[in-house]
């Protein structure tokens, strides 16, 4: 799931990400996709999966 919040982040600087989440572990997990950085490579690997 990081890695999912992640690539959405780098994507666009002025995404809104609203994710649900179930328990407080969840969430500070949600919160570290913010400090994760993928490479060029990784986004565009990402990119062509998710039809970006």
């Amino acid at each position: 799931m990081q890695v999912a919040l992640a690539w959405l982040l780098q994507r666009s600087p002025n995404l809104l990400l609203i994710p649900g989440t179930s328990s407080v572990g969840h969430l500070k997990e949600n919160l570290k996709a913010a400090d994760l950085v993928l490479s060029a490579e990784a986004v565009a690997g990402l990119d062509r999966i998710g039809g970006g």
